[in-house]
């Protein structure tokens, strides 16, 4: 008996073993790389986070046109109780009008005319002019209030409710600019106080 071949028969079976953990491992691998595939590249997939960042750009968009409109909004009712207040006292607009109409009062009736028609003329037309340039600016006033107010019911909805401030001032704009319409009308129809005669 060959005293080798035991070695020889040792030797085969542990290459035989040897073969056999190497294939079972190469298949554990196999396996391993089939269940979880290595990702592929980003050139092949494309940006991940791409949509976050579409998302993120949307989300500033809207909050910088809902800033924007409410900054306007408050401005508008700025300007409207602004407004309504030069309805009420007068503008330097209102007097440049009133003097140009006693100017052309005086040139008319320059070369003669009844103490009514010069009353009439240099008076009574001026007085109308500074009514009729205070009652447009209480109408604007009237206008750009209501505009502040009736804003938030139409277009899409905002986030945020109008602030309590804005609201206020605007009603007073819408105020100051009624008064001051009324008040106009009344002194360009001679309601408040009449022109005065000429006597006897």
């Amino acid at each position: 008996m060959n005293p080798t071949t035991p070695e020889a028969v040792a030797d085969g079976e542990k290459t035989t073993d040897e073969t056999t953990e190497t294939t079972e491992t190469t298949e554990s691998t196999d396996r391993a790389v089939a269940k979880n595939p290595e990702p592929r590249d980003q050139d092949e997939t494309g940006p991940v986070d791409e949509p976050e960042a579409v998302e993120e750009t949307e989300d500033d968009t809207d909050a910088d046109e809902a800033t924007s409109g409410r900054l306007a909004a408050a401005s508008a009712a700025v300007v409207s109780a602004g407004l309504g207040v030069v309805g009420l006292t007068g503008a330097w607009t209102g007097r440049v009008a009133a003097e140009r109409e006693t100017l052309i009062g005086q040139i008319k009736t320059s070369s003669g005319g009844s103490a009514a028609q010069q009353i009439n003329e240099i008076y009574g037309d001026a007085w109308h002019s500074t009514a009729l340039v205070n009652g447009l600016f209480g109408l604007l006033a009237l206008l750009v209030g209501a505009y502040v107010l009736v804003r938030p019911a139409f277009g899409a909805p905002a986030r945020q409710p109008q602030a309590g401030w804005v609201r206020a001032v605007a009603r007073g704009g819408i105020a100051l600019g009624t008064l001051g319409v009324l008040i106009s009308i009344a002194m360009y129809f001679d309601l408040i106080v009449a022109l005065p005669t000429a006597g006897g």
